[in-house]
């Protein structure tokens, strides 16, 4: 009897349990995972997994990482038209947990229309958009406090998208309102550690609250290594990966994340085993599937390496553009070396992809980087020409680019702001050649002339949540200007100053009063009266030019060639833009159907010298300073098509060497030739033997005869070829 007293104390008091938990409602649960107690909060879960409500249900099973079950549950518990508009909310977090943005912010949408005044579902299309990167995070999430000013997720959001963009001061003071009205808030603590690190200040003390918090705190080591990347600081944002997945083994999106970071500073063997643990246990994020096909593709690269560098080329283009990418590599490191007084501590590894997919992987939730290339640390990834349409990009310049921060973050030690890296990066372009300066490109024009040039403290956040279409590219633009203006008003050696005064962790206010001697506001007065100069004109006829420009095509298509004529070099005037459907091109087209081949080499120089990209404008200025009796200029021009886009082009690399072998060029006719035969041509008989001849005329007649043995075996009755074989065994 007694026995029987028991059982029915023991149900009773399970029984009591579970309508605790169904009646304090599924927070209890989140609360407990929330604070590391992960046997009550899985007790806590199963049990409202177990619940008669399918609302119940659906948290349950997520709380038991049962996702599908999940989804379905909140399906079920929405389909009343009555139920609470927290369940859509509530769903659209479960999806946006589970990589669907798209179907959360419309949940999100769908909880508004039945409670316009639900914070949560304003915090809901916040974090959406912060993912993105996205302004608009900030207008909800005041739109949250404003409904319930005593919730701290809004707070604690702010403050890390303020840490996001550098708003240091901002970060801080959120932080502290999401700690004041909860104690608990661990996303908030994460952020007051991140800014102790930021700072290189000891963070013990909020480590210490957040091990008090949770002692298995991995969220909090997760948030923590996120603010570390996005501030440069890669391999201390590795280490907090490491130590999130350590402290919290089942939180399967550490360890991608350290998969992901780890692969950014070269490494294979340890992301793959990372990623590969996080997919198997169902966290198929797209950056961990796309960086396991990464991986995957990856294989397929041939591996050059010298002293200093590793390249990675895709088999299919590794012949083909190794020669260039290894020359101009070498030139940068040598060219960077000692203008920084520096030697980097290991090689520069770079990766060139033929599939632009591939290398977006690389750029995976980093804000502001990746349009061409990207580093992390010493791993530089950028497109191959391949990947990109004909005068997209110039590879050369990407490279320069990309190389700059592979010195100045190295020099700093990974304490530099973004607009001065990106900056001087844009200025190094413009060093290496005046042909590849930053050109003032319309949305440029029309931030001038609407003043929406941002502050240089506060220029940062340019690079990240955009307050206007296309602002990180005026971003870029104004950094690599204002580096540009600096180099010019006080000399080269003041970017240098600079990179030293980030490496002792000066502020840029700190930096600019070091070196230049005046306030940042002063800075900026100065700096804007000088931008006017430059291009205030530009920027005020910008409408004026666009009507011309529109006119000056219109010409064009109805063959009024003599209005063309006429009023082309006024647009030029106005703007000398050379994107598409630029004035230099439509003047030259006119030009050449006129036959007047004078006024059209003119016209494309000027468009070549204003940086203009387009290969076949430039192979056709090639063609007429040939015929013009020009030979050196042709190759200089067809140099530039080089770096352009040197691929699916064996007619470039033919005429370049033969004008390179006609100039006693030895070396790049050997390299232009070569560059054919990489390219397996349909007439592999002639791209050896012109390879031969280069060969011959070098001096090297072993490799000579090697190239007219594989002419010959590609057309045994080649002539060419045979009287070729012939002088070479003569001798």
């Amino acid at each position: 009897m007694m026995r029987m007293l028991a059982i029915a104390a023991v149900l009773t008091a399970a029984a009591d349990a579970h309508a605790a938990v169904l009646a304090a409602g599924p927070a209890v649960c989140w609360q407990m995972q929330k604070h590391g107690q992960d046997k009550q909060a899985t007790a806590c879960f199963t049990q409202l997994a177990q619940s008669n409500d399918a609302y119940a249900r659906a948290e349950g099973a997520w709380g038991l990482e049962d996702y599908t079950g999940a989804n379905e549950q909140f399906r079920i518990a929405t389909q009343p038209a009555a139920s609470s508009a927290l369940y859509k909310v509530r769903w659209g977090m479960l999806l946006h947990e589970r990589f669907n943005d798209a179907e959360a912010a419309d949940l999100f949408h769908e909880a508004l229309v039945k409670d316009p005044n639900s914070a949560q579902s304003y915090i809901g299309l916040a974090s959406v958009s912060a993912e993105e990167f996205s302004s608009k995070a900030e207008e909800y999430l005041a739109k949250a406090e404003e409904l319930d000013p005593k919730l701290a997720q809004p707070h604690e959001m702010s403050a890390e998208i303020a840490l996001v963009n550098d708003n240091r001061e901002r970060a801080a003071t959120e932080a502290d309102k999401a700690l004041a009205l909860e104690s608990d808030a661990m996303d908030a603590m994460a952020v007051r550690a991140a800014l102790e690190l930021l700072a290189d200040k000891p963070a013990d003390a909020w480590f210490a609250k957040i091990s008090a918090t949770n002692p298995h705190p991995g969220k909090a080591y997760m948030q923590l290594a996120h603010q570390l990347e996005l501030h440069y600081r890669f391999t201390d944002a590795a280490e907090y990966y490491r130590k999130a997945a350590e402290a919290q083994p089942r939180l399967w999106a550490a360890h991608s994340a350290y998969g992901v970071e780890l692969m950014r500073l070269g490494e294979t063997e340890t992301p793959a085993r990372e990623l590969e643990l996080a997919y198997n246990n169902g966290y198929k994020s797209p950056a961990t599937v796309n960086s396991l096909r990464l991986l995957d593709s990856l294989k397929t690269f041939d591996v050059t390496k010298t002293d200093n560098t590793l390249i990675k080329i895709d088999k299919k283009e590794n012949d083909l553009l190794l020669p260039y990418m290894q020359a101009e590599l070498n030139t940068i490191i040598a060219t960077y070396s000692k203008k920084y007084g520096m030697t980097l501590p290991g090689p520069v590894q770079l990766e060139v992809y033929p599939n632009h997919e591939d290398f977006a992987v690389r750029t995976m939730g980093m804000p502001g980087l990746g349009a061409l290339g990207v580093t992390f640390g010493e791993v530089v990834a950028m497109d191959s020409p391949s990947g990109r349409k004909p005068g997209d990009f110039n590879w050369g310049a990407t490279l320069w680019h990309e190389m700059s921060h592979v010195f100045v973050i190295t020099a700093t030690n990974q304490r530099v702001p973004r607009w001065f890296t990106e900056g001087l990066a844009v200025h190094e372009e413009g060093q290496r050649s005046a042909e590849w300066e930053d050109r003032v490109t319309p949305d440029v024009l029309i931030a001038i002339r609407e003043k929406k040039l941002l502050p240089l403290d506060k220029l940062d956040r340019g690079f990240v949540q955009q307050e206007y279409p296309n602002q990180v590219l005026v971003s870029y633009f104004q950094g690599g200007a204002i580096c540009d203006y600096i180099a010019g008003k006080w000399g080269e050696g003041k970017l240098l100053d600079m990179v030293h005064s980030y490496a002792t962790k000066k502020t840029t206010v700190e930096a600019i009063q070091a070196n230049l001697g005046m306030s940042t506001e002063e800075f900026d007065k100065q700096f804007l009266a000088w931008i006017d100069t430059k291009y205030g004109a530009e920027a005020k006829h910008f409408e004026e030019w666009r009507t011309q420009l529109k006119a000056l095509a219109a010409a064009s298509q109805a063959k009024q060639y003599d209005e063309v004529i006429a009023k082309a070099a006024d647009v030029i005037k106005l703007y000398p833009y050379t994107g598409e459907a630029n004035a230099y091109e439509i003047l030259a087209t006119v030009q050449r159907m006129q036959n007047d081949t004078k006024g059209e080499r003119e016209s494309l120089t000027q468009y070549m010298h204003n940086g203009g990209s387009q290969p076949g404008l430039l192979k056709r200025l090639a063609e007429l300073q040939e015929q013009a009796g020009d030979p050196a200029e042709a190759v200089a021009t067809l140099t530039k098509v080089l770096y352009i886009y040197p691929v699916n082009d064996t007619e470039l690399h033919q005429r370049l060497g033969r004008l390179l072998l006609a100039q006693k060029n030895y070396t790049g006719a050997i390299r232009e030739y070569g560059a054919v035969v990489a390219m397996n041509p349909l007439d592999k008989a002639g791209a050896e033997f012109n390879l031969a001849e280069g060969y011959m005329a070098a001096g090297e007649r072993d490799k000579a005869q090697e190239a007219v043995l594989l002419s010959l075996e590609a057309a045994p009755d080649y002539k060419p070829a045979q009287k070729l074989l012939l002088q070479l065994q003569a001798h």
